[in-house]
C-alpha cells in the first residue's frame, strides 16, 4: 500500500492537458510505448509466474489500487447495471484476452505476440461491420495498410520466431477477445468516473482470472529479482497506467484511433528486442514501420472527418 500512496501523491503533482487534443496525444503516448514494452515484461515475469496467475494477480491488484485512488476523489459511485457491465468488459479485457497473451507467451516470442495481437484493429471493424456500423474506405484503407506492415515485419521484419501453433492461436485469440471487450466498452452503460470504471474492469477481470488459475492448480516457481521487477512494471505501468489511458481513448476517440495502438506496439517490441536483445532491425522492419505509422495516420484522418461531418 505505501507503494500506491506514492504513485497516487505523483498522479497528484502531475499537471495532465487540459484540452481534448493535448489529453488524447498523451493517452496515446502511454498505449503506444508503455504496452510496446509488456511484451518484454511478460516474458520476464514468466519465468517466476504462471500465465494465468500473472495476468490475474497483476490486474486484480491494480484495479485495488486504482479504486482506492479513485474513492479519494469522491466520485459518484456506480450503480449495479454498471458494475455488472464492468466486470463483462473486464472479463473480456483481462480476463480473457490478457490470460490468453500470457498463456500463449510461454511459447511465442515478444516480437511475435505483438505483431498477433496487432490483428486487434481488423477484429473491430470487422465487429463494427457485423453489428451494422457503416465501414468508410478510409477504414478499410488504415486496416489494411496496417495488416501489411505487419506480414512484413512477421515474415522477415525482426519479430522473434514463432512458437508452437496452440501458443499462436491462444494470443489470436487473446486479440479476438479485446477487440469483443473494447466493442462492448464503447457501447455498453459504464461508471461515470473513469477511475472507477477501468478499476472495476481490471479488478474484477482479474479476479476471474486468479480464480481459474488458483482452481486448474497453477502455483508460483521461486522468485527471482527480474521476474518480480517485471511484475511490478506490469502492475503500476502496464495496467494502472496504460489502462486509464485506453480507457480515455475508447471515450473520446472512434474505435479504430483506439485500437491503433495494436499497430504500433510490434515496432516498439521489436525495437526494444533490438536494444535489449541484440536482434537485428533489418530492412524489412524499417518498410514495416512505415506502413504501420501510416495506417495511424489515416485512422486519425479519417476520425477527424467523421466528427467534422
Amino acid at each position: 500500500m505505501q507503494g500506491a500512496a506514492t504513485l497516487w501523491r505523483l498522479a497528484r503533482a502531475v499537471r495532465l492537458p487540459q484540452s481534448r487534443s493535448g489529453r488524447v496525444a498523451l493517452s496515446l503516448a502511454v498505449v503506444y510505448f508503455v504496452w510496446g514494452s509488456t511484451y518484454l515484461g511478460v516474458k520476464v515475469a514468466l519465468d517466476s509466474f504462471p500465465p494465468l496467475l500473472l495476468s490475474g494477480m497483476r490486474n486484480l491488484f491494480a484495479g485495488v489500487g486504482l479504486f482506492i485512488f479513485a474513492m479519494r476523489r469522491r466520485p459518484v459511485m456506480p450503480t449495479l447495471i454498471e458494475v455488472r457491465n464492468a466486470g463483462v468488459v473486464g472479463t473480456m479485457l483481462v480476463g480473457l484476452s490478457s490470460g490468453m497473451l500470457a498463456y500463449g507467451m510461454r511459447t511465442v516470442g515478444t516480437g511475435t505476440a505483438a505483431v498477433m495481437i496487432a490483428t486487434v484493429p481488423l477484429f473491430a471493424t470487422m465487429i463494427s461491420a457485423v453489428t451494422g456500423r457503416h465501414i468508410a474506405k478510409a477504414e478499410w484503407a488504415a486496416v489494411a495498410l496496417g495488416l501489411v506492415g505487419i506480414a512484413i515485419l512477421s515474415h522477415g521484419g525482426g519479430a522473434s520466431a514463432a512458437g508452437s501453433a496452440g501458443g499462436s492461436l491462444a494470443i489470436l485469440c487473446g486479440a479476438l477477445f479485446w477487440a469483443i471487450g473494447a466493442h462492448l466498452a464503447a457501447r455498453l452503460a459504464l461508471p461515470a468516473d473513469l477511475f472507477i470504471a477501468t478499476a472495476l474492469q481490471i479488478g474484477l477481470g482479474g479476479a476471474i482470472s486468479t480464480a481459474v488459475a488458483l482452481i486448474s492448480g497453477e502455483r508460483m516457481a521461486p522468485l527471482h529479482f527480474l521476474p518480480l521487477a517485471a511484475f511490478f512494471y506490469l502492475l503500476f505501468i502496464g495496467t494502472m497506467a496504460a489502462y486509464v489511458a485506453y480507457g480515455y481513448l475508447i471515450r473520446h476517440t472512434s474505435p479504430l484511433v483506439a485500437s491503433s495502438c495494436m499497430y504500433v506496439n510490434p515496432v516498439v517490441a521489436v525495437a526494444l528486442g533490438a536494444l535489449l536483445l541484440g536482434e537485428p532491425v533489418t530492412r524489412g522492419t524499417v518498410i514495416a514501420t512505415v506502413l504501420i505509422l501510416g495506417s495511424v495516420g489515416l485512422s486519425f484522418l479519417f476520425d477527424d472527418r467523421r466528427r467534422a461531418s
